[in-house]
Parts: C-alpha cells; sequence; structure tokens
C-alpha cells in the first residue's frame, strides 16, 4: 500500500522526485494498479471530487433582510399597533418593511457559484492504465497510483507526477495566472520551485494543448491544487463594507437613543399629564416611526443601483450592490499586470545584433513602427531600412519563419491567431514592410522541430529565399541557443563568437525587464528531415530578441489619477521580478526598487508582511496563499482592498478583499461568481473610473441621509413637543408613514443623481472608521430639524387655537413639512457652497423633477377623498399655500445663512 495521508494535501513534494520514486513511493507501476486495488484505494482516499458545501436556502435569505434592529422596532411597533386594532397605521408600517425586505432579497438573489465553477473544471472522464489495459473511467473514480495518459485537447483529471512525455504544453493560466502554455519534462525540479515553474507535473482541471504523456495520479480530490483552492475559497469570508458597518453602527445608536426618548416620553404624558396607557403608547409608536429613517435602505439601494448604471457605462460590472460604495474608500489596489495593466500584446522593442542594438518603435499588433539604432546620446537614433541592412533582415526572416504564428487583420483591429511572443516576431516582420504570408509560401517548410521544455528551442527547415539549399532557422532560450552557436552574423561575413560579450547582452536586456530570445541559422543544410542533432552546434547566432508585453496608455494615466487621490497601487503577478519591475517603473509605480516574491512571502510571519507590504509596490510569482495573506496585511492596519484576478487560483483572494474585480473577458467563471465586480474591458482604467463613481455615490448618499434626518428629526420633535406641552398631535404615524415614503423615494432619491465634485479624485482615501455623520452634519441635521419643528408645530398651535377643525390643522402641517423639506432639497445639494444661485436653484433636472412630483402628491393628498379616508387629510384654503410658502422661503435663507457662518470662518 502508498504512504498514508492525513488532512493536510501534498505530504511528499513529488515535482522534487524522480518518476521511478514516484510509483515506489505509490506503490504502482508502468501496467498502473489492479482493479481490485483501484477499488481498495478509491474506498480509502475517496472519489476524486471536490467537497460539496451546502447553500444558503431562499427563505433563510429572506429572513435575514429583517435582521436588522431599526427594523425589528417597526415590526414591534406594527405587531402592537394592530392589538391595538390601528388596522391603517399596521398596515402602513408593514407595507414599509415588506417594501424594504423585497428590495434586499431581490438584490441577494444571485447565489455564490465560485465552488461550482471549480467543481466544472474537473474531468468527466479520464483514460487510465490498470491490469496493463488502456481503459476509460469516470474522473471520480481516479485514485493515487493510477497510470493515465493524456494528449493534446484532454483535461487533466487529478494532479499527476509525468513520466513519459513528448513535446507536451499545458494551459494552466487558470489555475497559476501565466497566460501563456507552458512547457512540460519529465525531470524532476528543485523542492523550492514556484507552482508555475513545476515542469514535472500537471495539474487537476488544466487542458493539454500540444503533444502527450503518461502520467502518475498523485493526488486527487481536495488534495490537488485546484481542490486547495476550493478548500481556501470555502473558509473565506466576506468583509462587511465600511458603509454597512457605518449604517448598522448608526441604526444601533438610533434605536438606544430612539426607544430610551419613546419611552421616557409615554412615562411622562401617563404620569405627568394623566393620559391612557393606550394613547401614550401610540404616542410612543408615532414618535418610533417618525425618527426611524424608513425610506433610508431603499434610498441607499437605489443610489446604489443607479450607481451600477452608471458604472456599466464606464466597463466596470457590479455583481453586489455595497461594492459600489466601498470603491470610495479603497486605498490600495492589488492588479494583476497582463492585459489588466498590460496590452496583453506581446511586442519586441529591442533586437541585440553585433554591430549595436536596433529599437522597434510601435506596440502591440498593430504592424506599424521604424526601426532605429540605439543611440544612448539622442532621444530618437538613426533610421534603419531591413531591406538595406543585412544582418538585421537575416535576423528578422529567421524570426518569422521559425514560428508558427499568424497575423490576421479583423476590420480595423489586428489579432494574432498562435502564441503571443511568436506573434510579436512576425508583427516585425510586418513592419519591414514585408507579407509574411507571402515569405512563408516562398520559403516553403520541409521540417520542423517543436519548441519543447526539454529542450528550450524551435527550429525549422526551410527553403533559401535566396539561393537553392534549405536553411535550419533556431529560436528559443538564449542560454540553449547561444550554447549552440559557433559563428555570430555580421555585415562583412560570418565573425567569431564572443560569448562573455553576448551574455553581457543578455544580462543587460533581462535586467530591463525583457523577455529575451536568442534567433539562430545554419544555412547550407541538406536533407529533406531535421533532427535534434543538426541543431546541437554549428549555428551562426544573428541576434538577441528583447520582447515586452507594454503597459496601457491609460493604465498609465489612471495609476496617475490614483496616485493623486491618494490610492497606493500594486502590481501582483506571476511573471518574473525583473520584468514586473520594469512594467512597474513605466506603470509610474512608487516604489520599484525591489520585488518581493511568493516564495519570501511565505518566510514572513503575519506581522512582518504588514510591515514589508507597505514597501513594496511589485510583488511576483505570487501563489493563491500569499495573494490572501497579502490582503489580510492591507486589512489587518484599517486598509480597504481591491484585488484584481482572473484565474481560479484568484478566487479566494478576491473573495476575502473589500471588493474583488474579475476579468471579463480572460477571467475565469470562478473568479467572476467570487468577485463583486467584473471589468468588461479588462482595463485598470476601468477601475480608476469606479473609484471616481464609488466616491461620487458615497457624497450623495451622505447628502442624501444628511436630507433626510431632519424630516425624521422634525416630526419626531413635533410629536414629543406635543405631548411636553399636553396638545394634539401635529402629524399621526399614518401621515408621516405617508411623508417619508413619498419624499425619501422622489426628493431624497434627486440627490442620487447629482455629478462628482471637482474634488472628488483629489481627497485622500476617507477612513472605513469614520462616522457617517460628522460633527458639522449632525450639527446640519440638528440646525435644519428644529427649524421644521418650529414651522410644523407653530402652524399647527396657530390652527388649532384659532378653532381650525384639527384634520385640516394637520393637513397644514403635513403640507408644511413637505414644503421644507423641498426648499432643503436644493440646499443639501451643496453642503456649503451657495444654493442661492442658477446653479444651486436650476442645476438639477432630478431634483426640479422630484419637487413638481411631491407637489403633485401633496394637492392629491390634499384634495381627493381617498386620501382623507386613509390619512385622515382635508382641503385647505389658498392662503394657507400663500403662508406655506413664505415659511418654506423663510427656512431656505436661514440655511444659506448659516452655510454662510461656515464659509465665513471656515470651520469646515
Amino acid at each position: 500500500m502508498p504512504e498514508s495521508r492525513d488532512d493536510s494535501p501534498q505530504q511528499t513534494a513529488w515535482h522534487a522526485v524522480s518518476g521511478d520514486v514516484a510509483l515506489e513511493r505509490l506503490d504502482s507501476g508502468k501496467d498502473g494498479l489492479s482493479a481490485d486495488e483501484a477499488r481498495q484505494r478509491l474506498s480509502k482516499y475517496g472519489p476524486n471530487r471536490l467537497r460539496e458545501k451546502q447553500g444558503r436556502p431562499w427563505w433563510r435569505r429572506l429572513l435575514e433582510q429583517f435582521n436588522n434592529v431599526l427594523i425589528i422596532i417597526l415590526l414591534i411597533a406594527g405587531a402592537a399597533t394592530v392589538m391595538l386594532g390601528q388596522w391603517v397605521d399596521a398596515g402602513a408600517i408593514f407595507a414599509v418593511v415588506l417594501i424594504n425586505a423585497a428590495i434586499g432579497f431581490v438584490q441577494e438573489g444571485k447565489a455564490e457559484r465560485a465552488l461550482e465553477s471549480i467543481k466544472g473544471m474537473l474531468s468527466p472522464k479520464a483514460k487510465v492504465v490498470r491490469d496493463g489495459r488502456h481503459r476509460e473511467v469516470d474522473a471520480e473514480a481516479v485514485v493515487p497510483g493510477d497510470i493515465v495518459t493524456l494528449s493534446a485537447g484532454d483535461r487533466v483529471p487529478a494532479d499527476v507526477r509525468l513520466l513519459d512525455i513528448k513535446r507536451l504544453r499545458t494551459q494552466e493560466a487558470a489555475l497559476t495566472g501565466e497566460s501563456e502554455a507552458m512547457g512540460k519534462q519529465a525531470d524532476p525540479v528543485d523542492e523550492e520551485t514556484e507552482l508555475a515553474d513545476r515542469a514535472s507535473m500537471a495539474f487537476a482541471g488544466t487542458m493539454i494543448v500540444e503533444g502527450t504523456a503518461t502520467a502518475l495520479v498523485v493526488e486527487t480530490g481536495r488534495h490537488t491544487e485546484i481542490g486547495r483552492i476550493s478548500e481556501m475559497l470555502e473558509e473565506v469570508e466576506h468583509v462587511q463594507t465600511p458603509l454597512l458597518r457605518q449604517l448598522d453602527h448608526f441604526a444601533k445608536i438610533l434605536a438606544v437613543i430612539i426607544v430610551g426618548v419613546a419611552t421616557a416620553m409615554a412615562l411622562y404624558g401617563v404620569f405627568v399629564h394623566d393620559r391612557s396607557w393606550s394613547e401614550m403608547f401610540l404616542a410612543a409608536v408615532g414618535l418610533a416611526v417618525a425618527a426611524i429613517p424608513q425610506g433610508l435602505p431603499a434610498l441607499v439601494t437605489i443610489t446604489l443601483a443607479l450607481g451600477v448604471q452608471r458604472m456599466a457605462r464606464r466597463n466596470a460590472i457590479i455583481r453586489r450592490l455595497p461594492a459600489v460604495e466601498t470603491l470610495g474608500s479603497v486605498s490600495t489596489i492589488y492588479s494583476d499586470k497582463t492585459g489588466t495593466l498590460t496590452r496583453n500584446e506581446m511586442t519586441l522593442q529591442a533586437a541585440a545584433l553585433v554591430d549595436g542594438e536596433v529599437q522597434v518603435d510601435g506596440v502591440g499588433f498593430t504592424p506599424e513602427g521604424d526601426f532605429r539604432r540605439r543611440d544612448s546620446e539622442k532621444e530618437e537614433g538613426e533610421r534603419l531600412d531591413p531591406d538595406e541592412h543585412a544582418v538585421l533582415k537575416r535576423f528578422l526572416t529567421a524570426a518569422v519563419l521559425c514560428n508558427d504564428a499568424v497575423l490576421e487583420r479583423q476590420g480595423d483591429e489586428w489579432t494574432v491567431n498562435g502564441d503571443p511572443t511568436e506573434g510579436a516576431l512576425v508583427v516585425a516582420g510586418a513592419k519591414a514592410g514585408w507579407d509574411t504570408r507571402q515569405m512563408r509560401d516562398q520559403a516553403e517548410r520541409i521540417d520542423a522541430i517543436p519548441f519543447a521544455a526539454e529542450h528550450k528551442y524551435m527550429a525549422t527547415l526551410d527553403q533559401d529565399l535566396e539561393g537553392d539549399q534549405p536553411v535550419i532557422h533556431v529560436k528559443g532560450a538564449p542560454e540553449v541557443v547561444l550554447e549552440r552557436c559557433d559563428r555570430v552574423a555580421a555585415a562583412d561575413g560570418d565573425g567569431e563568437l564572443d560569448r562573455d560579450a553576448w551574455e553581457d547582452k543578455i544580462q543587460d536586456l533581462s535586467s530591463r525587464g525583457y523577455r529575451v530570445l536568442a534567433v539562430a541559422d545554419k544555412p547550407g543544410a541538406g536533407g529533406n528531415e531535421l533532427k535534434d542533432e543538426d541543431v546541437e552546434s554549428g549555428l551562426v547566432l544573428l541576434g538577441l530578441a528583447g520582447l515586452l508585453d507594454p503597459p496601457r496608455d491609460a493604465a498609465i494615466e489612471a495609476v496617475e489619477r490614483c496616485r493623486n487621490a491618494g490610492i497606493r497601487v500594486k502590481m501582483v503577478t506571476g511573471d518574473h521580478a525583473l520584468t514586473a519591475r520594469a512594467i512597474a517603473e513605466q506603470l509610474g509605480l512608487d516604489r520599484t526598487d525591489r520585488a518581493l516574491s511568493g516564495s519570501e512571502i511565505a518566510e514572513l510571519s503575519d506581522d512582518e508582511i504588514t510591515r514589508r507590504e507597505g514597501d513594496v509596490d511589485v510583488f511576483a510569482r505570487a501563489a493563491p496563499e500569499h495573494k490572501l495573506r497579502l490582503v489580510e496585511a492591507v486589512q489587518s492596519r484599517g486598509g480597504v482592498c481591491v484585488m484584481t484576478g482572473d484565474g481560479v487560483n484568484d478566487a479566494p483572494s478576491l473573495k476575502r478583499a473589500d471588493v474583488g474585480i474579475a476579468m471579463g473577458i480572460q477571467g475565469t467563471e470562478a473568479a467572476k461568481e467570487a468577485a463583486e465586480m467584473v471589468l468588461a474591458d479588462d482595463n485598470f482604467a476601468s477601475i480608476a473610473n469606479a473609484v471616481e463613481e464609488g466616491r461620487t455615490i458615497y457624497d450623495n448618499i451622505k447628502k442624501a441621509i444628511t436630507f433626510l434626518l431632519p424630516s425624521n428629526g422634525g416630526e419626531a420633535l413635533s410629536i414629543l413637543g406635543a405631548v411636553l406641552l399636553a396638545t394634539a398631535l401635529p402629524i399621526t404615524p399614518v401621515q408621516i408613514l405617508w411623508i417619508n415614503m413619498v419624499t425619501a423615494v422622489t426628493l431624497g432619491l434627486a440627490l442620487a443623481f447629482e455629478p462628482a465634485e471637482a474634488d472628488v479624485m483629489r481627497r485622500k482615501p476617507r477612513k472605513p472608521d469614520a462616522p457617517i455623520l460628522d460633527r458639522f452634519l449632525a450639527w446640519r441635521v440638528v440646525f435644519v430639524s428644529l427649524l421644521l419643528v418650529s414651522a410644523v408645530f407653530g402652524l399647527f398651535l396657530w390652527q388649532t387655537q384659532a378653532g381650525v377643525d384639527v384634520d385640516v390643522a394637520r393637513s397644514l402641517a403635513v403640507n408644511m413639512l413637505v414644503a421644507g423639506e423641498i426648499v432643503y432639497l436644493f440646499n443639501a445639494r451643496m453642503l456649503t457652497e451657495r444654493s442661492l444661485s442658477a446653479k444651486g436653484l436650476f442645476g438639477s433636472r432630478a431634483a426640479l423633477i422630484a419637487a413638481g412630483l411631491v407637489i403633485v402628491f401633496q394637492l392629491l393628498w390634499t384634495y381627493t377623498g381617498p386620501m382623507h379616508y386613509l390619512f385622515g387629510s382635508a382641503p385647505l384654503a389658498l392662503w394657507h399655500w400663500g403662508v406655506i410658502a413664505a415659511v418654506a422661503v423663510a427656512i431656505f435663507l436661514l440655511v444659506e445663512a448659516e452655510k454662510a457662518v461656515w464659509r465665513r470662518f471656515g470651520w469646515r
């Protein structure tokens, strides 16, 4: 029997042991397991599948909508009102609660499908060798020790140790983040090798894109790399957003105040004014209904939803509403490199030849750009014509012919069909003005040796474009190709090769972040077959290709915008440190003098990561657990973190981050399901736009809250004043519900359409623990509440003391309160700036429409029979409206005067 495994996966570093040792440890052989042994191991290890977690049922999701202290108070108030027979009041209270619950239930309706997306990546079938015979079995029946066969198009059924391979390449982008297919080998690699470089392994869920292999199954189910990520994802919990934390804290404080004041008021009425318990209970319910901003949850949700629509127009698709606001408080953005910060279009930017370096202009796959001699003293060197420069022409010819990529034009877009690195070389040939397809037709390929990890080069045998004898063209890893060269191409003929000088050139290009390939040829090759021994020696070195995936111009601008907004942008990539640092420098990241690798992160404690993370902006060769620890490091010091990603390996950190952002074009379904936001264009600039929208939305929510609370304050103080003065209630509880719902979804909603402030991307990120109402806004709420209660209570007392019917007096009070809210809406559009201007009064179409709608609603409320029955309203005379208008203008001018005082003394 094989060695036992406990619940910790990867007990053996399978990539670091030979195939024979792996077979011995798992008590297997080249003929595979017997059927009986496979059944025993299946019983011991369990099926080759990931553990399933039971989802949250819909009814629990619905009940959780009522898990809010303010909603609970309303439910208790509604139930008590039913017991007292106040059916209309109770119905209005329950209607408000149910509307808010329905909105939340619908918004959370999309169940988490991240684990299911990962499970869908496992192969349904596997080709195994058992009892010495090949057979196909369900992938769930694969066990450690099984021998499997793999070929192009297969999905790897489990983590396997490669035994015998032939030109094997696998696509592991979803697991490791590497965008290019990875060459594989049978020889072991060092035990400390990063996951992306474990060439002796193939991992569950990845695809075979080329070649064949026989492999030994070493890990199955949750012990595989993809299973380990699934386990991590299952354990990661979402972090509550800053706004939700603030609203939750605000609700608890408000609930304590409301209950305390309502109780004290009821006791005062009973014992001081000798009112009945039932009357005082209804008054307490009225105060609670008045003080609780019932429209706030709906208003916040609608404001966020409008933000979602605006973000979608800027290529940011929001999957969870609270993420909209969270973006506004982001302090750190961890971004992938390839395709997000860069164009994902590999480009030949430098060619090192015997007589110097040639710079190649242009970026991406568009075949436009000049060839220039690099001159350290000039910004632009001498322009070169490849057809007139013998060595450059020979270099580009070999690069185009020893190549399988095809450059295609689709409308106005140029694309590469094939490997992006090979595509960059074809594009360079097209920049020389050559028809690369025609070149290949003329230089008919006779034979080829495809690229493979074990030899790290590609070679082709082609007809010579200018002669009769075939020519061997080679490109590959510079250290491999250089070893096989004994001459170097020069303008006056092939000369002696100075290996030390060329090794210095390789180091120079690598230190500048280029991916380096060597290009060589071997003229005068005979025969019609190309063998490995034909390229073992005698090659002529043509030059070195320096390739780079260039940064997006929009990303460079977006990084600068983020820096101005006080946001640290950090790069997390599966690429090598030198390349990552070079790109980071071009992007303008702050600290690019060094990069922290995944292996270094693994050796640091949590406290050390928290300290080091702030000093580094480039993280290379990062594994899933490393990304997760980086996110936790930012959050541990109170920061708000964004993490971008596209692979299954990114899902845990996407879920843990305050805002996880998945790529819409290249992203896996698992990454999208774990994320709060998806980029439709995979462009970092869209993240910066989303941050701007997030800050604007938070500003508008604060304005809306600052607008709503004075209305609630005025209502509550009116009821409190009535009890203290032993008078009738100026506004009944059901009338209060009418005011709150009508004004919240009209006047309050108008503030959701406010444009961004001029300085929105020049402020530092707000602190996550900052109160939603600072001292200035709290004062504004108190000040306006006192203005409103003075107007409402004053008009009500004036009319009742004049002997007017109480229903008419209440209708006057209700309309006075609504009119006060209408004028305060225009005050609230600008918290300290003047609203008494054309821009302040007429600059918002939404505010004007909302004001018009509310006036229509109030006229219907005042003059229609059904409203009289439901809400106890009564018609008003024309002179009543004149009084209301005059008092409303006075409220507007008093708030403007208060603003002027703040501006005058610079208190805010």
